[in-house]
């Protein structure tokens, strides 16, 4: 999951990037509201969070300008103001949710998943392909008995492949979401946290869950002609 932090206090966000990294989302950060819609207008986003006190474009002219765009990514908005007023503002502006400075990190974390399953509609907290099942509360993954141990950046791309179960995933929406814009790895690395991935998920199983669809992109289905 990739997330777009607009924040001006850079130790804000550079505290809230590192823990979003910890938790293994690709994390971008920018501090004014006009590098936002520009960051915005050339990648895709999971989640935005968007202090609303920023300079060049404060954060209720960026959710408006981006709902007006029809952007309908979730949007968090962060402000130091506790005013009844501010939080209807935002939400007004189209913004999904709204948390008030000082806050607990765990906090922010709770209300981004819960931000994902509710736009995202997930039916379920567990995401499961055939015998696979990945648990996002817990992060933990399992084929039938057997728990699997990933690495932080593994997690994170079978996070991906399983939350867009039987659908193509290029290799550049698969960097744009599992990476961040500072990503400056080699072509073949997604090839290779794949073939890392097969090995951990699909060897030792007749049915493989893991495809490659040359020249197209990678996807993940419990049965490979759906």
């Amino acid at each position: 999951m990739r997330i777009l932090i607009a924040e001006d206090d850079r130790k804000v966000s550079g505290f809230l990037r590192k823990g979003l990294k910890e938790e293994h989302y690709a994390v971008d950060v920018c501090h004014d509201g006009e590098e936002a819609l520009s960051l915005v207008e050339i990648n895709e986003y999971d989640i935005i969070i968007l202090d609303v006190m920023m300079p060049r474009k404060n954060g209720f002219a960026v959710c408006r300008a981006l709902r007006e765009w029809g952007k309908l990514t979730p949007i968090l908005m962060l402000t130091a103001k506790d005013q009844l007023e501010d939080k209807i503002k935002g939400l007004q502006e189209g913004a999904d949710d709204y948390l008030t400075k000082p806050f607990a990190f765990e906090e922010l974390l709770a209300r981004i998943k819960a931000l994902l399953r509710r736009t995202q509609d997930y039916k379920t907290a567990k995401l499961k392909v055939g015998e696979l099942e990945l648990d996002p509360t817990t992060r933990r993954v399992s084929r039938l008995t057997k728990t699997l141990t990933l690495t932080g950046k593994e997690y994170a791309l079978l996070e991906y492949l399983m939350r867009n179960k039987g659908r193509v995933i290029t290799q550049t929406m698969i960097i744009e979401h599992v990476w961040d814009m500072n990503f400056d790895g080699v072509s073949n690395v997604v090839n290779v946290y794949i073939n890392h991935l097969r090995e951990k998920i699909d060897k030792g199983f007749t049915t493989k869950y893991i495809h490659t669809l040359r020249g197209s992109g990678y996807k993940i289905d419990e049965n490979p002609d759906s």
